[in-house]
């Protein structure tokens, strides 16, 4: 269960920084990941 959750957040993330054309639009997904991994957290 573990391994597959870090597969997906790897994947969702790779996908996420394909999709940036700029240095400031991957700060802008990071920061999104970030806070949707502490939303699932809490």
């Amino acid at each position: 269960m573990r391994r597959t959750r870090a597969i997906l957040v790897g994947t969702l993330l790779l996908a996420t920084l394909a999709a940036c054309n700029t240095v400031q639009g991957v700060g802008r997904d990071i920061e999104s990941v970030g806070r949707a991994g502490k939303d699932v957290i809490h």
